[in-house]
């Protein structure tokens, strides 16, 4: 698909002044990040932020001081968190806190398909039901308004701990933690589900220094970092401010792992201690935690990452690694329908698909490739008997959650933000919802070029492309949300040598020079089609990296587009 290159500005001479003697490559980069002055900028190379009151979260006092009551009083605490990664490595800390502090807990996980997304009145029945008398949610619950209610007039408090928009009500709960609530003091909006719940163990932890309950032997916080780690790279927040430190020091923890869980997932994955970074996490680790969630239950996730055991939390790990592959080969088989059924919707501004066939834990997945291969918002419904379930991706141009606002009087219920967005709708309403949001798009988007982009942190000869940029580059990880890994643009490189590679000739295997002397491998994956139409000349964008085969280390060029030089 054709992409559209668009080069960050440079950096102002005064501001590459002022960070010398950073190289002048590197400076771009961080300019290009928002990283203006030389606190910032110290900050983010060093890992140095002022300390942050966990006390400045709103509510904070107040949960703490009900768990701490419910724990002295020995009463049941349940924790409903949420069946993606985020969501169980928030109930996995969670737990973990309280049961050192002595609590009585009740870990609790809904369902994704007979439940759904957050709390719900029949869980929290039973919840009740069963003797618990406090609830904290974790990753869920800031726009629970009506569920909450229902809590408190069946005799349960609830703490909500989430990271969440908020709605236009608060819950009415005994304490609301969330970043994103106006008027308080907290520095830092963007911390995952995972990132809150471990701001209110730092909080219990802290106050039990001081003020022993006497009931357990509590943890250290920093054994929990492991967890923050792994959940905030895979809920996709921004990897700067206390986040980028967090998931720095917990990928420390995760290379060193000590939790019985994370070393079977770890080895069932195929993945050393020293080898895990935040691509790890987001490509290896994450997808087995939340393929529990899609396909069976997330609870198995968290059965995996509280266990002691070595057999149970390798079979457990074994059985994230099973659900893992069918995952994927549910994905395809979905994406291979889909796209065959937007064949003859390809001049449409949103391609809308459904079928029965479709798996509800797998719709997301498929709506992402949709959008990601033809650059159009999608929408994958999987039809059901009288409902069907659907998620959407978007494009940064159509701002999907408000289209459905649009036509939100087709709809059961809906949610989301720009680029996603998942809803239930009546069968019989599927037709006019199409129409709807058909006409919606084209209002949208009716001559705008709809390309992706590819935005480019500088152009260099391919002579800096080196090992001490390489090494250099370093400094900036872990790369995520906000702070991806650099693209470079070289331009007028000659093609060496370029042959399609890998099953079904898929990748394409270069090796470039600038006839200056300095020749270097480059891979582009899934252009193996691309080799015949090259020319003697190509520009290419591309990330620069380290690549390991057999035990030798060489420097390639990841290619993400390459075009024949004019």
């Amino acid at each position: 698909m054709k992409q559209k290159w668009v080069m960050a500005p440079p950096a102002p001479a005064v501001f590459l002044d002022r960070v010398a003697p950073l190289s002048p490559i590197i400076a771009q980069i961080l300019y290009n990040r928002h990283l203006h002055d030389e606190v910032a900028i110290e900050g983010f190379l060093h890992g140095i932020l002022p300390p942050t009151n966990p006390f400045a979260l709103p509510d904070m006092a107040k949960a703490v001081a009900l768990i701490r009551q419910a724990i002295r009083a020995g009463a049941c605490i349940a924790v409903y968190g949420d069946f993606d990664a985020d969501g169980v490595t928030a109930t996995t800390l969670m737990t973990s806190v309280l049961r050192s502090l002595g609590g009585q807990i009740h870990p609790y996980i809904p369902h994704r398909i007979d439940e759904g997304y957050g709390l719900n009145f029949q869980a929290l029945k039973k919840l009740a039901g069963q003797g618990c008398k406090l609830v904290i949610t974790v990753d869920c619950g800031i726009r629970s308004v009506a569920e909450v209610t229902f809590a408190n007039k069946i005799g349960l408090d609830v703490i909500i701990s989430d990271h969440h928009s908020v709605g236009p009500a608060l819950p009415p709960a005994a304490a609301v933690v969330n970043p994103k609530r106006e008027g308080h003091r907290y520095p830092f909006r963007d911390l995952a589900g995972v990132g809150v719940a471990y701001k209110i163990a730092q909080a219990l932890l802290r106050v039990e220094a001081n003020t022993p309950l006497g009931k357990g032997d509590p943890l250290a916080a920093e054994s929990l970092l492991d967890l923050v780690a792994i959940g905030t790279v895979a809920d996709i927040v921004p990897l700067q401010g206390e986040n980028r430190l967090l998931v720095q020091d917990g990928l420390k923890r995760l290379n060193q792992p000590e939790r019985v869980g994370t070393q079977a997932l770890m080895a069932a994955a195929g993945v050393s201690a020293g080898e895990v970074n935040s691509t790890t996490i987001g490509f290896t680790l994450g997808p087995r935690l939340n393929a529990a969630g899609r396909l069976e239950t997330g609870f198995l996730a968290y059965q995996l990452l509280i266990s002691n055991d070595v057999n149970e939390a390798q079979s457990l790990a074994q059985q994230l690694n099973t659900l893992n592959t069918l995952r994927q080969e549910k994905t395809r088989q979905a994406v291979a329908i889909a796209e065959e059924k937007i064949e003859d919707q390809k001049d449409a501004y949103i391609y809308i698909v459904g079928d029965t066939s479709f798996h509800r834990g797998v719709v997301g997945l498929v709506a992402s490739k949709i959008t990601q291969t033809n650059y159009r918002p999608s929408l994958i419904l999987q039809i059901g008997t009288e409902e069907s379930h659907a998620s959407g991706r978007s494009i940064p141009e159509f701002h999907i959650t408000h289209a459905l606002d649009r036509c939100s009087r087709h709809l059961v219920r809906y949610g989301g933000h720009a680029m996603a967005a998942g809803l239930t709708v009546r069968n019989e309403n599927i037709p006019a919802l199409r129409d709807c949001l058909q006409k919606d798009a084209m209002e949208q988007l009716a001559g705008v070029e709809l390309y992706p982009s590819l935005h480019i942190d500088a152009e260099i000869p391919l002579q800096d492309a080196d090992w001490a940029l390489q090494e250099m580059l370093l400094q900036l990880e872990p790369f995520g949300e906000a702070n991806p890994a650099p693209l470079f643009l070289s331009r007028y490189l000659r093609v060496v040598d370029a042959r399609p590679v890998g099953k079904e000739n898929r990748h394409l295997k270069l090796r470039l020079d600038d006839e200056r002397g300095k020749q270097i491998d480059a891979i582009a994956f899934q252009r193996g089609q691309q080799q015949p139409t090259l020319q003697r000349y190509v520009d290419a964008v591309y990330r620069l990296e380290a690549n390991v085969w057999n035990g030798h280390r060489s420097l390639q060029l990841n290619i993400v587009d390459l075009r024949n030089s004019a």
